[in-house]
């Protein structure tokens, strides 16, 4: 059963007319490149919480954007219910209130911000970057692609870097093969894929397929933080 005051919220943005929540971390030094984390379909989880504050530790300003309303589950059922439940539309104003928030927040620096996201939040973070064209410069979509068949990368300018399992049994290498092949025809931009040895959810400590891969969690920690150094320092 859902959760609702599970949630590690902590700030409320503006979005479209009303109002959204999330979690902010910022960095040690006070200011540093915006970053979008969005949530996998367990909801804004201490596990999104403390990648958020590992990000900001690492010198980013964080916004965590709250797409469940405040619950968070760790039932299965129950987190396919809230992803379904999802409005697509409401997901994608909740996500651009985000940009907003951190292109204005004086603890963000830069003209563009990166975004990585979780399983749902992978195919988020993809259509996030679609969305919003050079208002992110980086995405990092870990084992998501967007649910839309056929989805349009058209506006999508972002440098991009994907990690994806090769024991998925919800996304094969021949999907994300393909999805990378879309998006170097709509944008020029040839993405950076990693395929690993491991189950879908291998950065998730807390997640109960018992997929957590520690090394290859090591692996693909590093190569996301090489690659939006390179990209929003």
């Amino acid at each position: 059963m859902a959760d609702p005051g599970g949630s590690r919220q902590n700030v409320t943005f503006p979005s479209n007319g009303g109002e959204a929540h999330g979690y902010l971390a910022v960095p040690p030094s006070g200011s540093g490149p915006g970053l979008v984390v969005v949530q996998e379909w367990w909801g804004l989880t201490s596990h999104i919480a403390e990648m958020a504050d590992r990000f900001a530790a690492e010198g980013f300003t964080v916004l965590a954007p709250d797409l469940f309303g405040g619950a968070t589950t760790h039932d299965r059922e129950e987190a396919q219910r809230l992803m379904q439940q999802l409005p697509v539309e409401r997901a994608a104003r909740d996500l651009r209130g985000a940009v907003d928030f951190l292109l204005a927040h004086p603890a963000a620096t830069g003209d563009a911000v990166g975004t990585v996201g979780f399983c749902m939040g992978g195919g988020f973070a993809l259509v996030l970057a679609a969305q919003e064209g050079d208002r992110v410069a980086a995405a990092v979509p870990f084992y998501g692609l967007p649910d839309t068949p056929g989805f349009d990368y058209r506006g999508l300018t972002a440098e991009v870097l994907g990690h994806y399992a090769e024991q998925d049994r919800r996304i094969s290498m021949a999907e994300v093969d393909e999805a990378a092949a879309r998006i170097e025809a709509a944008s020029g931009r040839k993405p950076e894929i990693h395929f690993y040895p491991a189950g879908h959810a291998f950065m998730n400590d807390e997640n109960l397929l018992g997929t957590h891969d520690p090394e290859q969690a090591g692996i693909a920690w590093r190569r996301t933080l090489a690659f939006l150094r390179g990209v929003l320092d």
